[in-house]
């Protein structure tokens, strides 16, 4: 295995497409609700809610809630409720991400911090998750509130301990495992169980569902860490190479720092030590020369299986057979 090649965005995009088209009424009601849910009477503020559109692209979360709905019986009214909701909560933390990365490109456009201010982003941020929360609220109890509370605690946790290990060049794959399992995999772990729990499964198929979101989450953001090295920014949408300036390790970094020669790995640490411009293109031969790329995609692999296998529980339905097939796109994807 050499260089990632995933799909053509074009491709993508057709792919998701049809992955989709069964909950399509499911995520028109999910978009509807989030729009009207944030409108406000200020205007500076709804154009900063109208640029969230921008934020918005695969829709793997709500999709999440509303698939795994379908696998376990039912998409019930509930369902694009939490389907805007997590969507919320995802879209907030990319508005702090891209604060804390001082991005300037999300989605092919100016992120919210490159146009507004920081001040504005953080705040956009603040905004979406309190009315998250708000909106789960509107359900007939609160388990939804305090299922989507874990998450974003965990959530947040995670980015803070990625913030806590910037320039640890001695970060372990265990830490860094924990870092991704709260950043990214436990908000689709639990728009899984959401999706499951309001469908009626019971307990155990409920589980089961949260780590199907859980793996993919995992084996997403492994897919996302080998992207920012070797995508390109005319494909992915946004800006690249973010985590080598910001000096956050991931997956493919760590295990060169761990097993490539030791001349390979003087340069790695001097290169990640400078934060320099060409960093990203000096480091991608290092990466897979040592077999560190293979390394990266191998872990990311071994969750999708794990994730499909977790879907043995379900009954057959072509939402359960989408739910396998997007735990293969996690891997297959340019952006």
């Amino acid at each position: 295995m050499t260089r990632p090649s995933g799909l053509q965005a074009e491709d993508s995009r057709r792919t998701l497409s049809r992955l989709f088209a069964p909950i399509q009424a499911g995520l028109a009601d999910a978009e509807r609700i989030f729009q009207d849910e944030l409108r406000s009477r200020f205007p500076f503020v709804q154009a900063l809610v109208d640029h969230c559109g921008d934020y918005q692209g695969k829709r793997l979360r709500p999709a999440l809630v509303l698939l795994t709905g379908g696998a376990c019986g039912r998409i019930a009214a509930a369902h694009p409720v939490l389907a805007a909701v997590v969507e919320m909560i995802h879209t907030a933390t990319l508005v702090h991400d891209d604060v804390l990365d001082e991005s300037m490109v999300r989605r092919h456009a100016a992120t919210v911090n490159a146009e507004w201010g920081n001040e504005s982003a953080v705040m956009l941020g603040d905004y979406l998750f309190s009315h998250s929360y708000h909106l789960a609220a509107s359900l007939d109890s609160t388990l939804a509130c305090r299922w989507i509370g874990k998450a974003t605690h965990e959530v947040c946790e995670g980015e803070m301990q990625q913030i806590h290990h910037r320039g640890n060049l001695d970060l372990d794959e265990a830490s860094y495992f924990q870092i991704i399992a709260g950043k990214t995999a436990a908000l689709t772990a639990v728009s899984c169980r959401l999706g499951a729990h309001y469908a009626g499964a019971d307990e155990a198929v409920v589980e089961a569902m949260e780590s199907y979101g859980d793996h993919i989450g995992m084996a997403f953001q492994i897919a996302d860490d080998v992207l920012d090295i070797w995508g390109d920014e005319r494909a992915t949408g946004k800006s690249l190479g973010t985590d080598l300036e910001k000096q956050k390790l991931t997956l493919p970094i760590i295990r060169l720092l761990e097993i490539g020669e030791p001349a390979a790995v003087a340069e790695a640490r001097s290169l990640l030590q400078e934060a320099r411009a060409d960093s990203r293109r000096r480091l991608q031969p290092l990466l897979e020369e040592s077999g560190a790329l293979d390394y990266a995609w191998a872990k990311a692999r071994w969750h999708v299986e794990r994730a499909v296998a977790a879907l043995d529980v379900a009954a057959p339905s072509p939402y359960k057979d989408i739910l396998a097939e997007m735990a293969e796109y996690v891997l297959r994807r340019s952006s």
